[in-house]
């Protein structure tokens, strides 16, 4: 989760520092070794305001401390592949937030409010492997930051509201899932494809949250073209391509044993995962840069036709991604509004632009197969994507400003 953009489905999102829900990893382990950041600019510059040069072989950032508060990380590629750049928790595995597909030459912004602890920083060019990386602390501040009582309250209810559609959008998965492995283990092949797509659909709505389980995110989404060296597969694409091996070469069917082996560990994997989403809590920041994440989910694997490689099915995955990424925008927007009113507009008239496009895509109950789309559909659904992506950048900034 062979595709020449694609990253190892080993990306997570899971409890924030001190209580909050932050993005989680458990990231594949890779030889390189991180080069030290420089020390912090000269007087009259906002400590808060930092900066990441990503290359091959480095992960430079202005500072190697700031206060505790908001932060902004002005991530630049310098190098000539692909980067992301992490603020994981001081155990190397909890991502506290993230910014994915910086390309050559591009600058992108990651905000976060970051309470006070000792942090990972982590550059992944080419988005693969454990990272360069470095030691990064946040300082206790002094710097009181008010919230009114209407703002709080808006806070409150956008954060208990995205904790109550995570948990039903689970347990939907649950159930679907059940369903879906009775299917295919009963060797009832047409109506286990006609379910797939509709059981993934609660998947890919809360991706960035399904993801951030590190042990359980590999063994349940991973792609075959994105196995690690050495690692065995398992989960729903496993199970796609056996559904729809029409464009396998030399395909070797699985037997009732393997069959049911793969299913059994599906629907165990997908009951531990509703099981650990009952404990997580979530934060407006996360939440924000939650519903930038499921775009990118959009641009680096759904409008490509990456994800769903054997049955062609991206366009639920598509429409599912952007569900949850406007379910998170909707839970936010009451704060925003009041901030950036011209940023909120932007925003609600750009994702009914995307919808109108894949709206046409409709088939029935669901889309037609990502195959049937022309070149000219393909690049529409891409630029409307780039559009929603360019606000949504902005939208955690906006949240916390």
């Amino acid at each position: 989760m062979s595709r020449p953009t694609s990253r190892a489905a080993l990306r997570t999102s899971a409890r924030a520092v001190a209580g909050a829900t932050a993005l989680v990893a458990a990231l594949a382990a890779c030889g390189t070794e991180s080069t030290a950041p420089t020390e912090p600019s000269g007087d009259g510059a906002d400590p808060r305001a930092l900066t990441v040069e990503s290359s091959a072989d480095a992960c430079t950032l202005s500072a190697t401390e700031a206060p505790a508060g908001t932060l902004t990380f002005d991530v630049t590629n310098a190098g000539d592949q692909v980067t992301e750049f992490y603020l994981l928790g001081d155990d190397g595995l909890r991502i506290v937030a993230e910014v994915e597909n910086v390309g050559p030459s591009i600058t992108r912004a990651l905000t976060v409010n970051a309470p006070a602890g000792t942090y990972v920083t982590a550059c992944k060019p080419g988005m693969t492997g454990e990272g360069i990386r470095g030691e990064f602390t946040v300082t206790e501040s002094d710097e009181e930051v008010t919230v009114n009582a209407d703002e709080q309250q808006l806070v409150d209810q956008a954060e208990a509201n995205y904790a109550s559609y995570v948990e039903d959008q689970s347990a939907q998965l649950l159930e679907k899932t059940r369903e879906f492995v009775d299917l295919y283990t009963g060797g009832e092949d047409d109506e286990a494809r006609a379910l797939y797509p509709v059981a993934r659909t609660h998947w890919e709505r809360i991706e960035t949250v399904a993801e951030s389980f590190g042990d359980l995110d590999p063994l349940m989404d991973a792609r075959e073209a994105d196995l690690e060296p050495g690692q065995e597969w398992s989960g729903w694409h496993l199970i796609e391509k056996d559904l729809w091996p029409q464009r396998a070469e030399d395909y070797t069917p699985l037997t009732d044993a393997e069959r049911a082996t793969y299913a059994d560990d599906l629907l165990a994997n997908t009951e531990e995962l509703d099981s650990r989403v009952q404990e997580l809590t979530y934060t407006v920041d996360a939440i924000a840069n939650g519903s930038r994440g499921l775009l990118e989910e959009v641009a680096t694997g759904k409008v490509t036709g990456e994800e769903e490689y054997w049955s062609r099915t991206d366009l639920w995955d598509f429409q599912a991604n952007v569900d949850g990424a406007k379910v998170a925008w909707e839970g936010v927007q009451p704060i925003v509004e009041p901030k950036d009113p011209e940023l909120a507009e932007q925003l609600t008239t750009r994702f009914d632009e995307l919808q109108a496009l894949l709206d046409e895509q409709r088939e029935g109950d669901g889309f037609v197969t990502y195959d049937q789309l022309t070149p000219e559909q393909v690049k529409a659904l891409s630029d409307a994507v780039n559009a929603l992506s360019e606000p949504l950048s902005r939208l955690t900034a906006a949240v916390l400003s």
